[in-house]
């Protein structure tokens, strides 16, 4: 982890850099160093910016609230055209809430759930994760109506609210708010009875809920909406083309605590090139960055992160140690998190342990594989697990027919008659594999990714438990 003495070298740098700007002289490039500390630092932001604005603004996402302050019940499990985000979620159901609370506090109304495994994650641009409810708490036995409020918000200080019973201020202005809900996909009422609970969330203004909105008043069409924000894209766009943009947009709707190390070294690397929180953008005032070169760097690093997915050792050190909230994480976790996938939860809502081969080699769909488990070599769940198939280098789900994805109890799987269960990663399905059980591929020079969700894990279990290991089948 690297130190505020060595983030004040380069600042140094950076200011040096700046002057020389003021003073309309040829900027000097950045130094690799220093892009590589603008890339570990700010590549949280980045992402979800991207991600946050994809899920409200997005009419490709197939989650989009089509606007902020909205809901999306997203009350199917998701298919390949699913791309919003790296390695989706295809074991439970989703209801985002993508809330603004620029102009007043918002309300949220959520309603009991029947299911074993219910969560709610609340996320800015700084992607520290808060779970302010969760099943595994107790919570979503009865309904709930939740206030949202930055220190930016309007009229507003935290005061109680008549009929709300949880007052949350958040670290951002634009955050998402996502519900995980175990379905119940085998249990047909149940199920009918949580996609109708999904439904029934409803997200208002203060005023609204209060009865108080202006007659008349119409929300934002979605064009308006857009207009409010630096254009979204992938996380290497942003990089290469409008860094110093979207940094000064995000900076402006970010809390920043005055005695945070992260936070204090995140503002003295974007003070030497003209963004701080309160300014306004100007292109002819901040910086000139080599777009191309940090784009590079930014890929590089990407890399990097990603292949850490493929090292057992880091793996078992910090698996436990993601999508935490502020004050317990690093850069450098932080950073990895908002690569390998950046919609995540704290330990004790879930895990996500990759599955690597048993000859070390990356997982490629020019083979075939299997994963086997006894009853004894199960994942120490409490609630339910899932493993998931991608493709390494984008994290999308492998297109199929069968639009099978996952392996598990809400995407369909068959446990044998000893409770132990054989996986198979397959271009065509053996004969002696339900279809519960097989991940489909096309046969091609693809390298794979296969992701184990364990959610609610007996994390006691977890310490000794180690994840099945992926054979390679002889070939067809």
């Amino acid at each position: 982890m690297r130190t505020l003495p060595c983030i004040a070298a380069l600042v140094t740098g950076l200011l040096s850099h700046h002057s020389a700007l003021a003073q309309q002289e040829p900027a000097k490039p950045l130094t690799e160093a220093q892009m590589e500390e603008l890339v570990l630092r700010t590549y949280p932001y980045v992402a979800l910016f991207n991600v946050n604005n994809k899920f409200a603004l997005d009419t490709d996402n197939p989650m989009n609230t089509g606007g902020y302050n909205k809901v999306n019940a997203s009350t199917e499990l998701q298919d390949h055209n699913m791309r919003a985000i790296a390695r989706p979620n295809n074991d439970t159901l989703y209801i985002t809430a993508m809330i603004d609370v620029t102009e007043e506090p918002m309300v949220l109304k959520i309603p009991a759930f029947d299911s074993k495994y219910v969560s709610f994650m609340v996320t800015a641009y700084d992607h520290y994760v808060n779970i302010p409810l969760s099943s595994g708490k107790g919570d979503f036995t009865a309904p709930t109506t939740m206030l949202f409020y930055s220190e930016r918000t309007p009229g507003y200080a935290g005061e109680p609210v008549d009929g709300v019973e949880v007052a949350m201020e958040t670290s951002g202005d634009f955050v998402s708010a996502v519900f995980r809900v175990m379905p119940h996909a085998a249990e047909p009422e149940r199920l009918e009875a949580n996609r109708n609970a999904m439904n029934d969330v409803a997200l208002m203004s203060l005023s609204e809920f209060q009865g108080e909105a202006q007659e008349g008043k119409s929300a934002r069409t979605l064009e308006e909406d857009r207009a409010r924000f630096p254009q979204f894209g992938s996380d290497y766009e942003i990089f290469g083309d409008r860094f110093l943009e979207v940094m000064q947009f995000v900076v402006n709707h970010t809390t920043f605590d005055p005695d945070n190390d992260l936070d204090n070294a995140l503002l003295a690397l974007l003070k030497p090139l003209g963004v701080e929180p309160g300014k306004q953008y100007d292109p002819d005032a901040v910086a000139k960055i080599d777009g191309a070169a940090l784009r590079a760097t930014a890929e590089r690093f990407a890399a990097a992160q990603l292949a850490k997915m493929g090292d057992p050792e880091f793996v078992a050190t910090n698996l436990v140690s993601l999508f935490q909230p502020k004050g317990h994480m690093t850069p450098e976790l932080l950073a990895f998190q908002s690569v390998s996938g950046p919609i995540g939860q704290p330990a004790q809502e879930a895990v996500y342990p990759p599955i690597q081969t048993e000859d070390g080699q990356p997982l490629n769909a020019q083979y075939d594989y299997e994963i086997v488990m006894t009853a004894d070599e199960m994942p120490p769940s409490k609630s339910f697990w899932s493993v998931t198939l991608y493709d390494l280098a984008e994290g999308f789900f492998i297109p199929n027919e069968q639009k099978k994805y996952s392996v598990g109890e809400n995407a369909g799987m068959k446990l044998d008659e000893d409770g132990g269960i054989r996986i198979v990663i397959a271009a065509e399905r053996p004969a002696d594999v339900p279809e519960e059980n097989w991940l489909p591929i096309e046969r091609k020079d693809l390298d794979l990714d296969l992701n184990m969700r364990i959610y609610t894990p007996d994390l006691e279990k977890y310490k000794s438990w180690n994840p099945p290991k992926a054979r390679k089948l002889d070939s067809q």
